[in-house]
């Protein structure tokens, strides 16, 4: 059964048993290198710069510890020696941007 991708159109070969998608007449020719017997011809890939650059921000992220041990023993020394300050209007006004955040998609 063939699989819509995004509408591209279906390029699926439609006789059996070609698994190129493509007539034989319209395939690269494939050259056979006579001392090992390998096909001289060669894949290659490339990425955009774009993708490059998420390759390495997800190495960055990948690095990137998930808890700040030296903020969370800041937080709990202040708490122990009583100076931690609970500001409110702090907390309900970074609570109501979470909440717009979640429902603005909606």
């Amino acid at each position: 059964m063939p699989i819509d991708i995004n509408g591209l159109p279906n390029t699926q070969a439609q006789i059996t048993g070609d698994r190129n998608g493509l007539p034989t007449s319209e395939r690269e020719p494939v050259g056979q290198n006579s001392e090992n017997g390998r096909s001289s011809v060669q894949d290659t890939v490339s990425f955009s710069e774009t993708a490059v650059r998420m390759g390495r921000l997800g190495v960055a992220v990948d690095d990137t510890p998930v808890v700040d041990v030296q903020r969370v023993e800041k937080t709990r020394q202040a708490i122990m020696d009583g100076t931690y300050n609970v500001d409110p209007a702090r907390i309900a006004e970074k609570l109501m941007e979470f909440d717009n955040l979640l429902t603005s998609g909606k």
